[in-house]
């Protein structure tokens, strides 16, 4: 395909994608987004969840930590891919999947760390749209900001704070932090930092959920 039939347009055409439908689903759902600590995160089981490709094939995987980062459980769910890659809807691509992986866990996780945005979104960020989906509160890390503006090391949106900039370690690209649902910013801030353990550029429950995840698919390969 070139780089036009790449666009969401043409996508949404190819796909019998209603796009502006789905962004009022997303309006709709972000009114739902609770901005406080749903409960004390201090001895929570924290899960990461990640999705890779392979193909037309999805594999979201899930890991379920421990209060020192040793896992409990881990799993994934695979299926075929039903939804193209565009900007902005990348919950209608991988959110069945998680959803169903997650499922799959014997115990249910206190908080959830997503490879995506939270409110650091036009409208509904992954990590959000998840958390409205399982009723677990959820924390969004993402690797390249997708709407606002870094003032002082905040992300502004709309002329509101709605997350953090994140350097991880000496010469790293910055991560991006926001609340999903059911947890503060500075919460999500406070957890986040906390976990990631140096070397490492990702808080522990995400290091260790895309290592599991690609490992997953290797040997499904």
């Amino acid at each position: 395909m070139t780089k036009e039939e790449y666009s969401p347009e043409k996508l949404a055409e190819k796909y019998n994608i209603d796009l502006e439908k789905l962004k009022k689903e997303q309006e709709k759902l972000a009114k739902q987004i609770i901005l406080k600590d749903e409960r004390d995160f201090l001895n929570t089981r924290i899960a990461g969840v990640y999705s890779v490709f392979d193909k037309n094939k999805i594999i979201s995987a899930v890991v379920l930590l421990d209060e020192e980062m040793e896992v409990l459980e881990q799993t994934y769910f695979q299926d075929k891919v039903s939804f193209p890659y565009i900007s902005g809807f990348r919950a209608y691509r991988e959110l069945p999947s998680l959803v169903s992986a997650i499922g799959k866990l014997d115990e249910k996780p206190g908080l959830i760390l997503v490879n995506a945005h939270g409110i650091a979104h036009e409208r509904l960020g992954m990590a959000s749209h998840l958390s409205l989906s399982t009723g677990i509160p959820t924390i969004g890390i993402a690797n390249k900001l997708l709407a606002g503006k870094i003032k002082k090391g905040d992300i502004i949106l709309n002329k509101k704070k709605v997350g953090k900039e994140f350097i991880s370690r000496e010469n790293a690209r910055p991560l991006y932090i926001s609340p999903g649902n059911m947890v503060s910013l500075k919460t999500s801030s406070e957890i986040v930092e906390k976990l990631t353990i140096y070397p490492h550029k990702l808080p522990e429950p995400l290091h260790i959920v895309m290592r599991y995840a690609k490992k997953i698919r290797k040997e499904l390969g």
